[in-house]
């Protein structure tokens, strides 16, 4: 192991905290996941240089450290500096994203974090069409009318969107982040309360208005 491979994990071990990867783990982030390496020879890169960027703080953090310790990373990891023109220029560029710059430094403290696993791809786009859609599913739960079919399709629509932004996390994430991620609150557990109009069964269905 490379001097700069074992900085890398003492990283991420320090951010996300000492949480042992299963076989389910590792199967899930081998599927939505690309080992850093593979991801460098595709490339042409060392995986040295990604090593050093991510512990200057210009990349982030691989998203898991695999049972066998392999550095596991969102295949688009460098798409996004390509967009802005180098890695240097990375950070500028993903802050001026959000209006607020306190909101855009604070959002790219949390890319850097690799903790980004709650999206297929992360862009600024897509952080924050994710809390736009979390904040509206909140709001249609605050005033429930599952009685409502427009209520209720309304509602199905956000979650299915939501749907296609996140991926189904792994059973890690549960641990790391302390809490249920956003795919068990805001997508499960709503389809489970409130089914979409004519999914239920005939005997338990309300009546729905229009």
């Amino acid at each position: 192991m490379s001097d700069l491979k074992a900085q890398v994990i003492a990283r991420f071990l320090a951010v996300n905290g000492e949480h042992r990867m299963t076989a389910a783990d590792d199967a899930y982030v081998s599927e939505y996941f690309v080992a850093l390496e593979d991801l460098c020879a595709a490339r042409s890169l060392a995986p040295d240089v990604i090593r050093q960027h991510m512990l200057a703080q210009r990349l982030p953090l691989p998203g898991y450290i695999r049972s066998d310790g392999t550095e596991m990373v969102p295949a688009d990891l460098l798409e996004l500096s390509e967009q802005a023109g180098g890695i240097e220029p990375l950070g500028q560029w993903f802050t001026a994203h959000w209006t607020d710059p306190e909101q855009g430094s604070q959002e790219w403290r949390s890319y850097l974090s690799g903790q980004y696993v709650c999206l297929r791809s992360v862009t600024p786009g897509n952080i924050q069409r994710k809390d736009a859609l979390v904040s509206a599913i909140e709001h249609a739960l605050s005033d429930p009318q599952p009685r409502s079919r427009r209520w209720l399709t309304d509602l199905h629509k956000l979650v299915d969107e939501l749907d296609e932004l996140e991926p189904p996390f792994a059973p890690y994430d549960r641990l790391r982040f302390g809490r249920p991620p956003s795919r068990d609150t805001a997508i499960d557990a709503v389809r489970a309360r409130f089914p979409r109009p004519g999914q239920d069964s005939a005997a338990q269905a309300p009546q729905l208005t229009g």
